[in-house]
């Protein structure tokens, strides 16, 4: 039996593969008849599934290459995101941007569009400069930037191809402070939300969802920590998002600066932050519709918060990829990660997005939503282009799958 990472989706295929060379993963797609991409399993729904074969790049070769005259690192389709910083930092450089886990793949939080924070960083997408693609027939393709297929074939879902290797930016290696506050009043939050979330390089607010005020605020800056925010308490020690959680799994807080790939990202690479007995949702709004969207959702706080673990709410700057939830526009995430019991989930994911409805909300690719496919093609412009890529690289349908046949049609 094959799961995801929460165990929530059982997949269908016939066999799990970890091909060890380039030319075993070529010959492997060549010869399915259906297949499907895998990273690391930390998507929620049935986006991964297939009749027919999983592969994994896990196995193979853990390349890393900088190029420093190009300010880009390529990396194979394999690699985690917590190898590549460390690698990327003991060489002097670094990402702009991380997730809040730095276990999850590079190719498969590209793919989905998974994205970071902070006002003026753009989702980890954005950062690719070319993708290589192993193709229905075996092919090797590469797009790049200044292709014009290339906006639709970073977040792609695994509808393209298997991922063999990425290219990124780079910029010299930079130290990050963490500070964490705590009982910010739910009306300074309200009153001051765009200048509490460009307060620094990186803002996350954590929310139960159970009274007016945010239980957490985990500020990461680039220079001088802020020794105050609107009436919150500095924490007095480290915390964990959720309240009791083990502090010693996240990276290091209190205003200490230290290496960005120790800081960025919440939870720190050797420890496992959850042993997967969760769901998770995200809707992304556009930035100057986040109070009227943080109003509506606090409209349904005694619904939201019986079955919540904890909610986290962060800003992330436009880009231009076709599917990216950030597409055209500055946004604001809103994240929950849900008790694992999905019948109770799932209706107040319903009401969730009836009331994020007037503010285009979009969901993650790669979690639990129920956006129908009609309102998915209004929120994506680009969508039908994206479909029309599809059957160029994939004619026959290899790469699709029950899931991607209803969202692209």
């Amino acid at each position: 039996m094959i799961t995801n990472w929460a165990g929530n989706v059982t997949y269908s295929a016939r066999g799990l593969h970890r091909p060890t060379t380039l030319d075993e993963l070529r010959e492997l797609v060549a010869r399915a008849e259906r297949v499907r991409p895998l990273g690391t399993g930390h998507s929620f729904n049935r986006l991964a599934d297939t009749p027919g074969e999983l592969i994994s790049p896990a196995a193979l070769p853990a390349l890393m290459e900088i190029d420093s005259a190009g300010a880009r690192v390529r990396v194979s389709g394999g690699v985690r995101y917590g190898e590549l910083s460390r690698y990327l930092w003991t060489h002097g450089y670094a990402l702009r941007n991380l997730a809040s886990l730095p276990h999850i793949s590079v190719a498969g939080a590209v793919s989905t569009g998974t994205h970071g924070s902070g006002v003026g960083n753009r989702s980890l997408s954005a950062e690719v400069t070319a993708v290589e693609l192993v193709t229905a027939d075996g092919s090797l393709v590469e797009l790049s930037e200044g292709d014009d297929r290339f906006p639709g074939a970073v977040v792609a879902l695994g509808a393209l191809g298997v991922v063999s290797s990425l290219t990124l930016r780079v910029s010299p290696a930079y130290e990050v402070s963490q500070t964490v506050f705590e009982k910010l009043p739910g009306s300074q939050a309200r009153a001051h939300f765009a200048e509490i979330m460009g307060s620094a390089y990186s803002v996350s607010l954590f929310t139960s969802w159970t009274g007016v005020d945010v239980d957490q605020v985990w500020v990461k800056s680039v220079g001088d920590p802020p020794t105050e925010l609107f009436d919150a308490v500095r924490a007095d020690g480290p915390r964990h998002p959720l309240p009791g959680g083990p502090a010693e799994w996240c990276t290091p807080q209190l205003g200490v600066p230290g290496p960005w790939h120790e800081r960025l990202p919440h939870f720190r690479l050797e420890f496992t932050p959850s042993h997967g007995d969760e769901l998770q949702s995200e809707f992304f709004v556009p930035a100057d519709r986040a109070v009227e969207a943080l109003d509506a959702l606090a409209a349904i706080r005694e619904q939201i918060a019986p079955v919540l673990l904890i909610s986290e709410i962060r800003a992330i700057a436009a880009d231009d990829l076709w599917l990216s939830p950030c597409s055209g526009r500055d946004s604001v995430a809103f994240h929950f990660t849900w008790k694992p019991d999905a019948a109770a989930v799932q209706p107040v994911v319903a009401q969730i997005e009836d009331r994020l409805a007037p503010y285009a909300a979009r969901p993650h690719w790669g979690k639990v939503y129920g956006t129908s496919p009609k309102r998915l093609a209004e929120l994506y412009p680009r969508l039908g282009d994206f479909a029309a890529l599809t059957r160029d690289l994939d004619p026959r349908g290899k790469f699709r799958n029950d899931h991607l046949d209803a969202v692209l049609g």
